[in-house]
């Protein structure tokens, strides 16, 4: 698995959380994501691309507003799992949450997604 294509899919479907609409937001992960995507997110795990679109539905009805997602690391992949560092900004200086995403890739598509939302504390010492 390429770099490339890892980079593709998980920046089409960062784009699913910035899209003009909702009504693109289905399109936008069946670009990026397999059918039976497995998604472990902050409230659990959950399966297939309507599981992850409710998610991301959720997060662009942020009671602070729209928010951007964006990608603001490279995208480490060794292998077919891929990890990269994300921000979620709402408008106006709102609430901004950071954090990390893995995913595994099978034919060019995501078809896992572990999300580690918020810092992570330094090591006691």
């Amino acid at each position: 698995m390429h770099e490339e294509t890892a980079r593709a899919a998980i920046d089409t479907f960062i784009s699913a959380f910035n899209a003009s609409d909702d009504s693109y937001v289905t399109a936008l992960l069946s670009q990026a994501l397999t059918s039976d995507v497995v998604f472990w997110g902050p409230l659990g795990r959950s399966e297939g691309i309507a599981a992850v679109e409710r998610f991301v539905l959720d997060i662009r009805r942020h009671p602070a507003g729209t928010g951007t997602m964006v990608r603001c690391s490279a995208v480490d992949m060794p292998d077919e799992w891929a990890r990269y560092q994300w921000v979620f900004t709402t408008p106006d200086g709102g609430p901004r949450l950071a954090g990390t995403d893995v995913v595994h890739l099978r034919r060019s598509l995501i078809d896992q997604v572990i999300v580690f939302a918020g810092e992570i504390e330094p090591a006691a010492s």
